[in-house]
């Protein structure tokens, strides 16, 4: 399949992806996007800020692609929301959960590059705020979710897996080496400015997309085009009924479940009584005891859905 009328695409590539993944397979997609006559322009920065600037920098509705995971698509959000600017997606990252979410593969350069030719797709984006360390306010775009708690140490946890394990595998022993260390903290949450939730929790989850870790459908009724957010806590919950809730969630059947809670709105706040650990689409945020999230609707038009 050619693309001779295609824009030139600005390409921006996170070479530590995938511990390193993004790297070794770029010279592979750099053959199909040239055999493929795709015009693009590869945008090498050192951060994310430079990265973001540079697409600030460009043309509206200049086309980008980012070739990385969740976080290189999370780094440059702020530069295309509201903005016009369409994105595709060629995930290489450790867990691509949005991507898979979308039916996207790491590696298959094929099928992502041949949804090109599809209608553009306006997809909802979500912002979190919250206060780091030393009082600083922090604010991030995102497209597929945050978790904090035992997901959000899990995530700490899968640095010392091999490199060479799936998404998934290393989400799953994270999980088995962090739960020997469950802490309930108790929690409180507003949705859409009403209490939702109130007591001790393992885990609460403010998701955009269906799923994290590699695979786990934490939010299977998400729907990134519904204008909507979708928060999932637990109960008071001890470490069998933990495993037992992560193989419901692999399986996508812990909605409904005693101690768990489910909702969806346009704004949730969440506050807890400790500092308690982060991530944003999957990069540690370090620990907070308060955050809000909001829904932008309809805010990237993403080129291959």
């Amino acid at each position: 399949m050619t693309h001779a009328t295609s824009p030139e695409f600005t390409v921006v590539l996170n070479a530590q992806a995938g511990r390193g993944l993004a790297a070794r397979k770029w010279p592979q997609l750099q053959a199909e996007l040239r055999r493929r006559g795709l015009p693009f322009t590869l945008l090498a920065t050192a951060t994310p800020e430079e990265a973001r600037a540079r697409v600030l920098a460009l043309p509206p509705h200049a086309p980008i692609m980012t070739v990385g995971g969740e976080g290189t698509v999370s780094a440059i959000l702020p530069a295309l929301v509201g903005t016009g600017r369409p994105l595709a997606i060629i995930p290489l990252g450790s867990g691509n959960d949005f991507a898979g979410m979308l039916g996207l593969r790491a590696g298959d350069f094929g099928e992502a590059l041949n949804r090109l030719a599809y209608a553009p797709r306006a997809v909802d984006v979500l912002e979190v705020q919250w206060l780091a360390g030393g009082g600083a306010e922090q604010r991030r775009y995102l497209l597929n979710g945050l978790g904090m708690g035992f997901d959000a140490q899990v995530n700490q946890a899968m640095k010392d897996t091999p490199a060479r394990w799936p998404g998934l595998a290393r989400y799953a022993w994270g999980a088995f080496a962090t739960v020997r260390h469950l802490h309930l903290s108790s929690v409180s949450v507003e949705l859409d400015g009403q209490p939702w939730y109130a007591g001790p929790s393992a885990l609460c989850a403010v998701m955009n997309g269906t799923r994290y870790g590699g695979g786990f459908r934490i939010s299977p009724h998400s729907d990134v085009r519904d204008g909507l957010l979708n928060v999932v806590a637990s109960g008071p919950i001890g470490r069998l009924e933990l495993l037992k809730l992560m193989a419901q969630v692999l399986a996508a059947r812990h909605i409904g479940q005693p101690g768990v809670h489910a909702a969806q709105g346009r704004q949730v706040s969440v506050r807890w009584s400790e500092p308690i650990a982060l991530h944003v689409d999957g990069e540690d945020a370090g620990k907070v005891t308060a955050l809000s999230v909001k829904v932008h609707p309809n805010a990237v038009q993403l080129l291959n859905a």
